[in-house]
């Protein structure tokens, strides 16, 4: 008798495949297809990941935890910084949100993404992140 091998679904290796690398370069990132993938696979955290010159794309808002840290990252196009920042109501948990801990964001873009987390945490991102001024929205016309 033929024994045929087993595979996992075509359902279940397509959710693997934001789940299973730690390291992510020059690529875009729909950041509500990983937080699915992640539940979908059982973790409710995205964990342990380094995001190198990576476009991270919304609609999000990313519940920064413990050990994620961001560097020379554009955090978003806006005149008001205190647009992608939110203020939890709850201390003891969020819900509706993509919990981020242990990541590394080097170089990134994020598009459509807002930030939340504890006081400290919104403070420096507050401090970090620079409004985009009039001069950089708006194209210089050819001559």
């Amino acid at each position: 008798m033929t024994q045929i091998p087993e595979t996992a679904p075509l359902a279940e290796m397509m959710s693997r495949d934001l789940v299973t690398p730690t390291e992510f370069s020059n690529t875009a990132i729909w950041l509500p297809a990983m937080t699915i993938q992640h539940w979908n696979a059982g973790q409710m955290v995205i964990e342990g990941k380094t995001f190198t010159d990576c476009l991270i794309e919304g609609p999000a808002v990313m519940a920064v935890m413990n050990g994620t840290r961001f560097d020379s990252c554009a955090m978003g196009t806006t005149t008001e910084v205190q647009s992608l920042l939110y203020r939890p109501v709850s201390r003891k948990k969020l819900a509706g949100v993509v919990g981020m801990s242990n990541c590394v964001f080097v170089r990134c873009r994020f598009a459509q993404v807002g930030f939340t987390g504890g006081d400290e945490l919104l403070e420096q991102l507050e401090a970090g992140i620079r409004p985009l001024s009039d001069e950089a929205r708006t194209p210089e016309p050819k001559a």
